[in-house]
């Protein structure tokens, strides 16, 4: 018997070739496993879509580098539906299934949480991006689906180039939620700020700023991340967001970027699969173990 599984997806199970980003991503998971050990814990890193591990046999499952995911939504929502009474998931799957869906954000702006101004185009709605430019006389967009991940289907578009994207556009609203967001030009300019949160507390940052000529920050992407220093209304508006959502998430990144009237704003909530950049504060893996056993104690 487990006490926990760290989820993470088949790539990153005992891979015979790495890289640069391979080996991050192992990182952050032994600091966690070894952080876990330390606090007695019985842990093993596992497959989330492992067909052949029997789930009611660990107590716990924590949500890691489980990055194939979005690539497999409907049998991530069957395994989350048939596993969530074998085991606790952390976060829980009330957690997720709320978080997954950025339809959160609305949810989040109706208790005063700033985000971009933004357009939710439901699944077969009937609307043309050229529609939605006059009725919302944005010069610039970002158009992405309410579930998604690792910049999937994600465009940057304005009125001149539209018509390249229209396409796609009407393809993706047959089958699902879209979002027209308006776009923050700060995002290319100053970066994205990411605040790791644990138990609710803020512990460290990083900033990610896009490639030349590029607005997707993630380093996969070619982004750049590198340490940051939040200041005091950042790390606040962060903890806003953390006590504006429906729950209280063990683990959290709070994704901010600053408007276009250069106030601070939610990009994402990210309580799923979030990295949380446990290498540049090894600490931050302890404080989530203590999270961790505080849950075991208080079952």
């Amino acid at each position: 018997m487990f006490d926990v599984v760290i989820l993470t997806d088949n790539r990153y199970v005992n891979p015979t070739k790495t890289n640069w980003y391979i080996d991050q991503v192992l990182l952050e998971d032994q600091l966690l496993q070894t952080a876990l050990e330390e606090k007695g814990l019985f842990v093993i890193k596992m497959d989330w879509a492992d067909k052949h591990f029997d789930w009611t046999k660990t107590k716990y499952a924590i949500f890691r580098t489980t990055w194939d995911y979005f690539e497999r939504f409907d049998e991530f929502f069957s395994w989350l539906e048939n596993t969530r009474n074998k085991t606790t998931f952390i976060n829980s799957a009330e957690v997720i299934n709320w978080n997954i869906d950025k339809h959160y954000l609305q949810d989040l702006a109706k208790k005063n949480i700033n985000i971009a101004p933004t357009q939710f185009i439901e699944k077969g709605e009937n609307t043309t991006l050229k529609q939605l430019f006059e009725k919302t006389n944005w010069m610039e967009v970002v158009v992405k689906p309410a579930i998604s991940g690792a910049a999937r289907h994600t465009y940057r578009i304005n009125p001149n180039n539209y018509k390249k994207h229209e396409n796609i556009f009407q393809e993706l609203i047959k089958v699902e939620c879209m979002l027209f967001q308006s776009f923050l030009k700060n995002i290319t300019l100053l970066g994205e700020i990411s605040l790791i949160m644990i138990g609710g507390k803020y512990t460290h940052a990083v900033k990610k700023t896009a490639k030349k000529g590029d607005f997707r920050v993630q380093d996969d992407h070619g982004g750049r991340v590198e340490k940051y220093q939040p200041t005091k209304a950042e790390i606040i508006f962060a903890e806003n967001c953390l006590k504006a959502s429906p729950f209280n998430p063990v683990y959290a990144r709070v994704d901010l970027v600053y408007d276009n009237n250069n106030t601070i704003s939610l990009s994402e909530l990210e309580l799923i699969e979030p990295e949380l950049w446990f290498r540049n504060n090894p600490i931050s893996a302890n404080l989530l173990a203590e999270e961790v056993i505080n849950l075991i104690s208080s079952k």
